[in-house]
């Protein structure tokens, strides 16, 4: 078993680590938050007095963390305090050069490095299953992925430093995109008259085919459960959408890429989250489609 370190323990960080300790890991770990320091030590998780002690002793080191100038404060932390052969998981979303930069940083002091982005939500993280993208050298994803297996149900190895990210955003602007589309559809439908149901048996086996139909359908009582049948709590909320489109559109901007889609996607959550229902589920953007008239698009 590994000694691990673990920054940032909120709503995904704690169950992964958990799993971790779960799996007979030594996890050591450090939030600022005291409420997430007092449920992670009642779990077996052994609670720092700061990050770079997390780092000490540590084979592995997890980060999960809100964005990318608080994932490289932290890096600039653990990496001096790291020994050498290391490897640092940032299982954070956050911005592509951000993340190229934490490679360079880790590469500096003789650490291995991988960024690797989750999709699954909390309830992936709880159980497990998450699905990790992971970006880094080939030696350091191999020496990894045992821990990762602990956290998650499947890992991609997407290419060197940064691919992780990159796979991340592309991925979640076509979710964002495509949740949109699903949500025009059943209140189109709903305009015409037509049986929720039937279009979901439609669309479910036909051209349509979508995971934001067939597993996440927007309208309760409608395919599987969802956060639709729950008043869309969140499931994967529409803040967290939102800065993912938001991460998309500044690749784009970077790269040159035409994201036209990814960018009204991005200006629909964006009113959205600005209307007050950042904390509901991204699902829930087809009870915005449905107060919307025909001539304010």
């Amino acid at each position: 078993m590994s000694t691990i370190g673990f920054v940032g323990l909120g709503n995904m960080g704690l169950p992964m680590a958990k799993n971790l300790v779960g799996a007979g890991h030594s996890v050591n770990a450090f939030d600022q938050v005291e409420s997430a320091r007092i449920e992670a030590n009642a779990a077996g998780i052994n609670i720092c007095s700061n990050n770079s002690q997390t780092a000490r002793e540590a084979d592995f080191i997890v980060t999960m963390l809100p964005n990318g100038p608080i994932v490289l404060s932290v890096f600039e932390e653990i990496v001096p305090a790291a020994q050498s052969g290391t490897v640092i998981i940032d299982c954070s979303t956050i911005d592509v050069s951000s993340s190229k930069n934490t490679h360079k940083l880790a590469t500096e002091y003789g650490l291995g490095c991988l960024d690797a982005p989750v999709s699954g939500g909390v309830g992936g993280a709880t159980a497990g299953t998450l699905t990790f993208m992971v970006g880094g050298e080939n030696e350091a994803f191999e020496k990894s992925k045992p821990v990762l297996d602990v956290m998650g149900g499947k890992t991609v190895h997407c290419g060197s430093g940064g691919a992780g990210q990159s796979a991340k955003i592309c991925n979640n602007m076509l979710l964002g995109i495509s949740m949109i589309g699903a949500g025009e559809a059943f209140a189109l439908a709903e305009k015409l008259g037509l049986d929720q149901k039937a279009l979901f048996d439609v669309i479910s086996t036909s051209s349509g085919f979508c995971w934001s139909v067939n597993t996440y359908c927007p309208v309760p009582g409608v395919g599987p459960q969802s956060p639709a049948d729950n008043d869309y709590q969140p499931g994967f909320a529409g803040a967290l959408m939102l800065k993912d489109l938001l991460l998309s559109q500044q690749a784009a901007d970077e790269t040159g890429a035409a994201t036209p889609m990814g960018q009204k996607a991005t200006e629909f959550y964006q009113q959205f989250v600005d209307d007050g229902f950042g904390d509901k589920d991204f699902s829930g953007a087809i009870k915005a489609l449905k107060t919307m008239e025909r001539n304010s698009q």
